[in-house]
């Protein structure tokens, strides 16, 4: 009796296709609160993106206006966007941004549709995520201490790769697709469907960092 092939979505045939190659395994996808977060979250990084994109454009052609994320001196697009660090390879950051969070929001599409992904595929996806995360640190340090200004476009920029992170981390400790230490599996176990906790302990120490970081710019406002 002839067998019939499993059907494949539009949705996820391509990314299915290039990690489902022959004689790869593949492991059981995250599920479908890690693929929501994927796509909340890379939309919200991609908007933020775009966003400072668009007041690039309107900064270089209407030099003397302010821009709409110019709320005061220490909470500025504009401020930031004039350092050499929103051109750190030479092109402007949010130029990354645009690409980079189309990867979780095709992801996450891809594991709502039903596809499955080989290891090497999640390992390289976690690379390019902490790669990712650790460019937000270094960005958070720079506005933080160095320029002492943050963008409000950069800051949701900043909670949706906090989000995919922990995300993707904690699950890929919990399956395996990352190497832990033994007598921590069964922590990434019991958090892997709770990264927001994680996320959101992250964002709450941000913002306190920020806090006393800035006390007294604060002080010249208020």
């Amino acid at each position: 009796m002839a067998v019939t092939p499993p059907k494949v979505t539009q949705a996820s045939g391509i990314l299915e296709i290039m990690s489902n190659a022959s004689g790869i395994e593949t492991i059981e996808s995250p599920g479908k609160k890690f693929a929501i977060t994927m796509i909340w979250a890379g939309i919200l990084g991609w908007f933020a993106a775009f966003s400072l994109v668009i007041e690039r454009i309107h900064m270089l052609t209407n030099p003397g206006e302010a821009l709409s994320c110019d709320v005061n001196p220490f909470i500025s697009c504009a401020s930031v966007m004039k350092s050499a660090q929103a051109s750190m390879f030479g092109f402007p950051n949010p130029i990354i941004g645009l690409g980079a969070f189309v990867a979780p929001i095709a992801i996450g599409v891809a594991i709502l549709a039903g596809a499955k992904f080989a290891k090497w595929f999640w390992r390289l996806f976690m690379v390019g995520v902490t790669l990712g995360f650790i460019f937000v640190i270094y960005l958070f340090i720079t506005s933080t201490f160095v320029l002492g200004v943050l963008c409000p476009y950069c800051m949701l920029a900043w909670v949706a790769m906090i989000s995919i992170f922990w995300a993707t981390f904690l699950w890929s400790a919990a399956e395996g697709v990352i190497e832990v230490p033994t007598r921590t599996f069964g922590f990434f176990m019991r958090w892997s469907g709770s990264s927001w906790v994680f996320s959101l302990a992250t964002e709450v120490l941000a913002v306190v960092i920020i806090f006393f970081a800035l006390w007294e710019d604060w002080l010249t406002i208020f």
